[in-house]
């Protein structure tokens, strides 16, 4: 069973309008506090300002050089578009695929959680 990230209560499925299933697969609805999370396509992980995974949408990815013959090619008609534009190969450590992407990778620092100020833990510890 899928829980609230805001409370922590149990989560249900809610009906999306037609303008919302092309772009999320499934809605949750949290049944204490009302608080939806939405589960994206696929295909909205091709748009975007950085790379991201096809399969499993990480930005935790690393680009390659040359086409390793080990692990698979991702295929699909948005990746054949993305050689063609010029994208480079970029491996996902996670899913274990090649997929070619022409956007910056993430640095480290970006996908950092919030950093807390001093002036912050003073309000907390008050």
């Amino acid at each position: 069973m899928l829980k609230c990230g805001q409370c922590g209560g149990k989560l249900r499925r809610v009906h999306r309008t037609f303008s919302e299933r092309f772009s999320y697969m499934a809605i949750y609805g949290c049944r204490d506090c009302k608080h939806e999370e939405f589960v994206a396509r696929r295909y909205r992980f091709h748009f975007g300002r950085h790379a991201r995974c096809p399969r499993c949408g990480t930005f935790r990815i690393v680009r390659l050089k040359v086409r390793d013959k080990i692990d698979p090619m991702y295929s699909g008609f948005l990746n054949f578009m993305e050689k063609l534009a010029g994208g480079g190969l970029h491996h996902c450590r996670y899913c274990r695929i090649q997929f070619f992407d022409r956007r910056r990778l993430v640095s480290d620092g970006a996908i950092a959680p919030e950093v807390i100020t001093p002036r912050d833990t003073a309000k907390t510890d008050a």
